[in-house]
């Protein structure tokens, strides 16, 4: 059940990469809360600042050439002030993540069950023994077969599917109150990834946690979310309960991504898409970014930037022609 209660608050976040050659404005005042308990989905396409907000909330890019502005809150603890002690007590016991490809997120040189027990005896000070048999069980809690045996394998030992699952056992190995997923069943096929999804929404209840799930797979984001937000080029412009965002989408670029997934019935049928690529967010459109693709686009589309406006209870949306 969804504890009302904010566990996260995001508040006009701005995230922009600096280099010699050129500056990056990769998010660009996205705000949004999450309930304990509660699962968003964050959709785009790729390049529309998705992992680069996801990845904000645990600091993650490099802070030499980031500069971010705006307030994450975790349980009223602002992040984006934290010093690297705060921070390292943050990553794994507080805030956990599951990353896209484990394959590369594993360490090659450690088994998979020296990499979760240290992760248990860094956060928690256990002993090595019990970090191990906490590692243990939290293999067979995402359901690896042989999970004594498994602990000794390392990552390029498993498949693909069995690392993810590791993955997850690493996340959840600290007890965390809130799990960032970054597109974590892309590298899957079709079986497997329906497998870990259902792992990843029974754990969450079980649990009740507040998970942020990101993927450019509208049919994912429906699988796992209670709400759906929608990024484009570092904005959200579109966010609802998932009943409502798959039933009456109002921003048109929504509706270009659900009109442009494959669903049962559309044997023979031409499937629609968004024309044009989105914006270089080094020099980020006057308006409405979404106006150089847009169909139904008229003259004040760019004359400044829409606000984020509700149209009916909690569904707000983006677009100067939202009803």
């Amino acid at each position: 059940m969804t504890d009302k209660t904010n566990l996260l608050e995001v508040r006009d976040l701005h995230v922009t990469f600096v280099t010699p050659d050129r500056t990056v404005h990769a998010v660009n005042g996205v705000s949004f809360d999450l309930a304990r308990g509660e699962t968003l989905g964050i959709l785009g396409e790729s390049g529309s600042g998705k992992s680069v907000t996801l990845r904000s909330i645990l600091r993650l890019h490099p802070e030499h050439r980031t500069r971010w502005s705006g307030s994450i809150r975790l349980q009223g603890d602002e992040v984006l002030e934290m010093g690297p002690k705060a921070l390292s007590d943050l990553r794994g016991q507080r805030v956990s993540m599951i990353f896209q490809e484990p394959a590369t997120a594993f360490d090659p040189v450690f088994t998979i069950g020296q990499q979760i027990a240290e992760t248990v005896r860094r956060h928690t000070g256990k002993s090595e023994t019990e970090a191990m048999k906490r590692a243990k069980d939290l293999l067979e809690m995402v359901r690896i077969p042989s999970p004594a045996t498994r602990l000794k394998a390392y990552p390029h030992e498993m498949s693909g599917g069995m690392r993810q699952r590791a993955m997850i056992a690493l996340a959840l190995s600290c007890n965390p109150t809130l799990l960032l997923a970054d597109e974590p069943t892309t590298a899957l096929d079709a079986t497997v990834q329906i497998q870990v999804l259902l792992l990843i929404r029974e754990l969450q209840r079980e649990f009740n946690l507040g998970v942020i799930f990101v993927t450019h797979d509208i049919g994912v984001a429906v699988e796992v979310s209670d709400r759906i937000g929608v990024m484009y080029a570092g904005k959200l412009v579109e966010m609802a309960p998932v009943e409502r965002m798959v039933d009456a989408p109002q921003h048109p670029y929504s509706r270009g991504l659900l009109a442009s997934t494959v669903h049962d019935g559309m044997r023979g049928q031409r499937l629609d898409s968004i024309p044009g690529a989105p914006p270089d967010l080094a020099e980020v459109p006057t308006g409405c970014s979404f106006a150089p693709r847009c169909k139904f686009v008229r003259p004040d589309c760019t004359a400044a930037v829409p606000s984020l406006r509700d149209v009916e209870a909690a569904h707000a949306v983006r677009c100067v022609l939202a009803a």
